[in-house]
């Protein structure tokens, strides 16, 4: 759909318009490639709920023109967003680092830890919202979608996104339905018992033994797996610098 819209993008629009794409795991070279005018598509990722966060990702792709990332620079900084220039990958900087970042969240609750307590830690330490309040703000049909796209690259371990697939099969998508992790009261958002239930039946299938969980494990296996990401982000050349991440 992507590339559709953008191969009418370069028929309509005219020459030297910047074509931009708010796309957060998509190949943008793939997106460019249907163009005649690769060097003038880039991306830009505005992170939700998109008129708070300011972080705006800035994606060059193979054959962006180097003045149109000087352009997106400064659109950036006149919205009085910070603009971060990212490489193509899965998911760039933000969403590749939330990638493992949730995956071990996904893990902890199925070995015995509860969305509210793994939130409980993440928020203690200073992020804004947990993990699982994130997913339920974005929805979980949305990232079931990003999960479809990317299976045969977590087809190894696909243990980890059974339970969002089991909340997606009853369409419990997160805020948009009122019930995904947790219930959802007007802004008021409570324990989702259904989450635990569920939790418990995939642990059985899978053969995972649950086990009390402290607030440390939850704070290392998530904290560290977006440190060692961006590690790999910068070594890769992915981010530019370390703030960038």
């Amino acid at each position: 759909l992507k590339q559709q819209i953008f191969g009418k993008l370069d028929e309509v629009c005219k020459p030297g318009a910047i074509l931009a794409s708010n796309t957060s795991t998509l190949d943008l070279d793939a997106i460019a490639a249907v163009t005649k005018r690769p060097e003038d598509v880039i991306g830009l990722h505005f992170f939700s709920p998109a008129n708070v966060m300011r972080l705006l990702e800035i994606v060059r792709g193979k054959k962006t023109a180097g003045d149109v990332v000087q352009t997106t620079l400064k659109v950036a900084r006149r919205i009085k967003k910070i603009g971060v220039v990212a490489g193509v990958c899965f998911g760039f900087i933000g969403n590749r680092m939330l990638e493992p970042y949730m995956r071990e969240a996904m893990r902890l609750v199925l070995e015995g830890a509860t969305p509210e307590q793994v939130d409980g830690v993440l928020t203690k330490f200073g992020l804004a919202m947990g993990v699982f309040a994130i997913t339920d703000l974005a929805g979980n049909d949305v990232s079931h979608m990003v999960r479809e796209s990317h299976r045969e690259d977590i087809a190894h371990d696909p243990s980890y996104q059974i339970l969002s697939d089991k909340l997606f099969e009853l369409g419990q998508y997160g805020q948009k339905t009122g019930q995904g992790f947790y219930i959802y009261e007007g802004r008021n958002k409570l324990a989702n018992p259904e989450v635990d239930v569920l939790a418990k039946r995939v642990a059985d299938e899978l053969g995972i033994t649950r086990r009390t969980i402290s607030d440390e494990e939850i704070f290392e296996r998530c904290i560290y797996m977006l440190i060692n990401e961006a590690a790999d982000i910068l070594d890769e050349g992915i981010a530019l610098r370390s703030s960038d991440c």
